[in-house]
């Protein structure tokens, strides 16, 4: 039975082939999204911004409100992913 099977949805081989690409895709720019490096290179990056003057302290803890949000959601989703396996 597996090989008729297998013959029947043999035209459905390209959209399997189509989705597993897409899922693959799905996959990477979610690793890439919630990566916490770039994150932490951003708040490295406006401490520096700070030190320089380039803006003063509100504008400082108001990006790095934001930074620190966004930083603990990437941990959180790593934790989600490292208890799923």
């Amino acid at each position: 039975m597996g090989l008729i099977s297998q013959l029947l949805t043999l035209p459905l081989a390209p959209v399997r082939g189509t989705v597993w690409v897409l899922d693959q895709v799905v996959l990477a720019a979610e690793r890439e999204h919630d990566d916490p490096g770039p994150v932490r290179t951003q708040l490295a990056e406006l401490e520096r911004e700070l030190l320089s003057g380039s803006i003063d302290e509100e504008e400082f803890d108001r990006r790095e409100d934001e930074l620190l949000d966004r930083l603990t959601e990437c941990e959180n989703y790593r934790r989600r992913l490292n208890d799923n396996s």
